[in-house]
């Protein structure tokens, strides 16, 4: 009984916190169930399939897309993946493993004034290229990193 009255409580006080942001015009609940993701992307089952999905016919390779990510990851379950980009005008970024059963890992959209800097964790099945997209005044660029995976993320 007492559990159930926890996650009430839970529910309801985060309930009205968003009634409350949203009141205030600091929370946007319609914009952020309007953003769209790419499913078509997301499903495609090489790194040049998903690229093309994503938009990006033939990318430039740019060294101005820096990873911040190890050269050898003990497990592959997660790995710590961080990139920035110092082209101006970013608008998105990607990322891509090539040796997943689907490539592209994660995508984000960069807001106009924000700093154009990601990090998440990844799940690498094995030692791969790993490549960054980044969308920069409608033009696309890519840099790649080898990561070597010891411990297999994907149940091995």
């Amino acid at each position: 009984m007492d559990h159930l009255r926890r996650k009430a409580l839970k529910a309801g006080g985060g309930a009205g916190l968003l009634a409350l942001l949203a009141a205030a015009g600091l929370a946007r609940p319609g914009r952020a169930l309007a953003t769209q993701w790419n499913k078509d992307a997301f499903s495609m089952k090489t790194v040049p399939e998903a690229m093309h999905a994503l938009g990006a016919q033939s990318p430039a390779l740019s060294d101005a897309i820096l990873f911040r990510a190890p050269d050898i990851a003990e497990n592959g379950a997660v790995v710590p993946i961080a990139v920035d980009s110092k082209l101006p005008g970013t608008e998105s970024i990607a990322l891509l493993i090539e040796k997943n059963p689907q490539p592209l890992a994660a995508s984000f959209g960069i807001p106009a004034g924000t700093e154009p800097s990601v990090s998440t964790r990844v799940k690498m099945g094995q030692t791969s290229d790993v490549y960054a997209l980044v969308k920069a005044e409608g033009k696309f660029y890519v840099a790649k990193k080898e990561i070597k995976i010891t411990l297999g993320g994907c149940g091995g």
